[in-house]
């Protein structure tokens, strides 16, 4: 197998492995012998699956439907939200807590401080503006429900990864977003078994939707420390760090394991809009890179790829390992919920 000098970036990242391969050995993830060999160089380049985060915001109001429908047209296929309850128990798509940053709500409602999302009914919040603040060609877009949103994904042909966002704010939320999933048409084997994971940073949140339902695939927002991954393994698919936070080692920890469904566990870096990064990090073996361009890295990945003096046609065959393959992959049928 050919293998190309490292980029600055992936060469900062290797390095910082080096002298730290008994770490692994000593927690019984894998062995010596394994971690030597993974070792020897830079790992194979793999593709791994970019998801939009926000769906397009570089290009578009985030978390909107112009958001979506624009990575659509870019090609990209899997897209993140973020998902809330308002005061009369409506699910919305937003990110912040509050409305102020991506909406007109300070100017609609001016004595409504802190213009919390939890302290408006959805008809309230249907009345605001969330795209000029953007660009005035979105003026008029407005905060979909999750319910909108989902049949969007859906028509665009798209994948989802949808965030429970501060779902200590909304005791229950889980069986809702649940019964938000049924009647979407989002809890079929096609939707569960290739194109759905629910993320969130509160562990005790994801425990409770695996006890809903244990067929959903989960990612936990974070980078919990080596020691501490098995723990999550019981009932986490996915462990999505800040890109900041991927080492050669911990990557080598969080891929000894197996989720809750038998598959290795996967590596969804955020939020990653350089090249280079996101190519150090595929080297690395991350499967899933989240971006607000995920476009420009999807070109990006792309290209590195497809450089010739990277691996030959024939190691490529053998030694490449595809995010898609894992995110697109069925999972093991679990007994569903009631």
């Amino acid at each position: 197998m050919r293998i190309r000098p490292a980029s600055t970036v992936t060469s900062a990242l290797v390095g910082a492995s080096l002298g730290a391969l008994a770490v692994l050995s000593s927690l019984g993830l894998t062995t010596p012998a394994a971690l030597a060999a993974e070792d020897t160089a830079v790992r194979a380049s793999h593709d791994p699956v970019v998801i939009g985060h926000r769906g397009l915001p570089s290009e578009a109001p985030e978390n909107t439907l112009a958001s979506i429908d624009r990575a659509s047209k870019k090609g990209v296929r899997w897209v993140e939200n973020d998902v809330q309850r308002t005061k009369d128990g409506a699910l919305i798509v937003m990110h912040d807590t509050t409305l102020e940053r991506t909406t007109d709500a300070k100017q609609r409602y001016p004595r409504r401080a802190p213009w919390k999302v939890s302290d408006f009914t959805l008809a309230e919040i249907e009345k605001l503006d969330a795209g000029s603040w953007f660009d005035r060609r979105f003026t008029g877009e407005r905060v979909p429900t999750l319910d909108r949103y989902l049949r969007r994904v859906d028509h665009n042909r798209q994948k989802l990864l949808l965030e429970m966002k501060a779902p200590e704010l909304y005791p229950g939320i889980e069986r809702q977003i649940v019964d938000g999933l049924r009647r979407a048409g989002w809890l079929d084997q096609r939707h569960v078994q290739g194109g759905l994971v629910v993320q969130s940073f509160n562990a005790t949140s994801l425990k409770t939707l695996h006890h809903l339902r244990p067929d959903l695939k989960e990612g936990f927002l974070g980078a919990p420390k080596a020691t501490e991954l098995r723990s999550y393994a019981a009932f986490v698919d996915q462990i999505n760090p800040s890109y900041e936070k991927v080492t050669p080692t911990w990557v080598r920890a969080v891929h000894a394991l197996k989720g809750p469904h038998g598959r290795r566990l996967e590596i969804s870096a955020w939020t990653v809009d350089d090249g280079d990064r996101a190519v150090a990090l595929a080297r690395l073996g991350v499967d899933g890179i989240i971006s607000n361009s995920a476009h420009d890295i999807a070109d990006a990945l792309d290209e590195d790829s497809d450089d010739p003096s990277f691996l030959s046609d024939s190691d490529q065959d053998t030694d490449v390992q595809t995010g898609t393959d894992l995110f697109g992959s069925a999972l093991p049928s679990l007994r569903k919920a009631p």
